[in-house]
């Protein structure tokens, strides 16, 4: 993602804290420790108990965009923009989510790992490509799979590091969905590897392109 807006949609800080927890109770907990610490995009998983609910909760909060996440079938999209979602994010490439997604007027991130993928996620409308599972596929990769596909806007989800953000930036990537990386350490935590986070996509982008 871009620090333009998309749609409506402004991603500033070109991170997405990703919830997938055990119970409502936990992921409502870590989603609001984003919140405090400055995170203006949170996405929600369809794994997680009560996503629904919580994305109704926390899309009525100011300067705070939801997702819905791990959005299977066009009976999730429905859900989510009911909840009030503004972008469906997908593990795969799927043309029925992609099209509902379209249809309800909302922000379609489906998941890519091959030019095939790729072809097709762009053919059914998706607006931003999702690189999963990052980690696993490598910069190389993404490298060689995005060149034939120019002038698209990229997330990369999956086991992003601190130390790697750099690269995959330069890669071409605007944007990280990050979950484990930002809560495996606790509560306590959060507002750390947030602001650790934040400064080094901020700094890799300056770096890149010379201006913020």
């Amino acid at each position: 993602m871009s620090n333009k807006a998309i749609d409506g949609v402004n991603f500033n800080s070109g991170l997405i804290a990703i919830i997938r927890t055990k119970t409502t109770k936990e992921g409502r907990t870590f989603a609001q420790a984003f919140v405090d610490a400055g995170i203006d995009l949170i996405e929600f998983t369809t794994t997680t108990p009560g996503a629904f609910d919580l994305i109704e909760e926390f899309s009525g909060l100011k300067n705070v965009q939801v997702a819905l996440g791990t959005a299977i079938s066009k009976q999730d999209v429905k859900n989510g923009k009911k909840a009030g979602a503004k972008i469906v994010i997908s593990p795969h490439t799927s043309e029925e989510v992609v099209k509902a997604t379209k249809s309800a007027g909302l922000i379609s991130v489906p998941g890519v790992a091959s030019p095939t993928e790729i072809a097709d996620a762009l053919r059914f409308g998706g607006d931003i490509l999702k690189f999963f599972p990052a980690s696993s596929l490598g910069v190389n990769f993404l490298k060689s799979v995005r060149d034939p596909f120019p002038g698209n806007t990229w997330m990369a989800t999956g086991g992003i590091a601190l130390a790697d953000i750099d690269a995959w930036v330069k890669a071409g990537i605007s944007g990280f969905g990050l979950g484990g990386p930002l809560t495996s350490g606790g509560i306590s935590e959060i507002p750390n590897r947030v602001r650790d986070f934040q400064k080094a996509i901020l700094e890799s982008k300056k770096d890149l392109s010379g201006v913020l």
